[in-house]
């Protein structure tokens, strides 16, 4: 078992490194679910899955020049399962394409022109972008930077630059917006125990 241990000296025989970002997410990361703050309990899956954390003091030329491919779960989906992140992470090493959880649409998505509600947007098409966002070492290594915190940004950009594999996250890897999300994600994860 990996102890999930922030490091500035990346471990040579674990395949990816992992970050949970915090930089536009307010303090909503150091909620509490079920007893541990929302950025523990992301970096706890991160640890269990076998990736490396790392911290932002890391220099990113360190990091992208590593050769290693790039977890980055976002702490708003704090119960997204060890074994769907470590899968991720195999299928961008395995594949060479950028990974990004997702969680299919919904809701009723309108068009809006002006003021006015127009025609129903066909929720096929549609996806939410969860977590985790893998960037295999390849990809990564031609980024100058990491980038935005903000994983629909992100991945906008990824998906200029290199092939994008849509992985469908389970339910508890669902993104939360406020306290009252985070206690609907609190109490689906006790009924699936």
């Amino acid at each position: 078992m990996h102890s999930g241990a922030v490091d500035d000296e990346p471990d040579q025989d674990v395949a990816a490194l992992g970050w949970v970002p915090l930089e536009g997410r307010g303090s909503l990361p150091f909620a509490l679910v079920h007893g541990e703050s929302l950025v523990a309990a992301a970096s706890w899956a991160v640890g269990e899955a076998g990736i490396q954390l790392y911290d932002a003091s890391v220099p990113w030329a360190r990091v992208r020049d590593s050769g290693r491919t790039l977890l980055i779960h976002d702490p708003l989906c704090p119960l997204a399962p060890a074994d769907f992140l470590a899968d991720a992470v195999g299928i961008a090493t395995e594949t060479g394409q950028v990974v990004v959880g997702f969680r299919p649409v919904t809701d009723t998505v309108k068009e809006l022109r002006g003021e006015v509600f127009g025609a129903t947007v066909d929720r096929d098409g549609l996806r939410s972008v969860a977590t985790p966002v893998v960037i295999p070492g390849v990809v990564l290594a031609g980024l100058d930077d990491p980038g935005p915190a903000d994983l629909p940004t992100l991945v906008a950009r990824l998906a200029a630059a290199a092939p994008v594999h849509w992985l469908e996250a389970p339910s508890l890897a669902r993104r939360i917006h406020d306290l009252e999300e985070l206690a609907l994600l609190e109490a689906l994860s006790r009924s699936q125990v």
